[in-house]
């Protein structure tokens, strides 16, 4: 609808994006499982493998930071965020989890780029596991889509 007013084609799947993804290494099991799902669903999506960059970091509280160094190293239309915060007996969850989410959107906000933020907030790990790998294959389907919207309305 955009790229028809502004005489901008518009594009559909992921064919000549370049995706960043910053995966936490904390909960690695389900990280990697979210990190596997993203990958294969981006590969679906027309993303050529060597146009995805995959970062690891310590945990979910790191994961703003890598993102926003590669937002000011440039060239990539979309980011993903991976992670997994399961709810343990002390407030520490609930800090970690509302940093690192206050962090994703800011460098969102501040770079003008679309960042799926799948950072699983759970209160067990089987919550975790039932969910890794759908939500691993919706981010890959979020960003395509976001930056592909957000090229239409540029």
């Amino acid at each position: 609808m955009f790229g028809a007013d502004k005489g901008k084609p518009a594009r559909q799947g992921g064919e000549g994006l370049r995706i960043g993804i910053v995966q936490a290494r904390f909960n690695a099991s389900v990280t990697d499982a979210l990190a596997r799902a993203c990958r294969g669903t981006l590969l679906e999506l027309g993303v050529l493998e060597k146009d995805i960059a995959h970062v690891l970091v310590p945990g979910a509280l790191e994961i703003p930071l890598a993102l926003q160094a590669l937002a000011e190293k440039g060239g990539y239309d979309a980011l993903v965020a991976l992670g997994c915060i399961v709810r343990g007996e002390t407030y520490h969850f609930e800090l970690v989890a509302n940093e690192s989410a206050a962090g994703v959107t800011r460098v969102s906000l501040d770079y003008r780029l679309p960042i799926a933020n799948v950072v699983l907030t759970t209160e067990n790990m089987e919550q975790a596991i039932a969910r890794q790998t759908e939500k691993g294959a919706d981010a890959a389907r979020v960003v395509v889509e976001m930056a592909n919207l957000l090229d239409q309305l540029t």
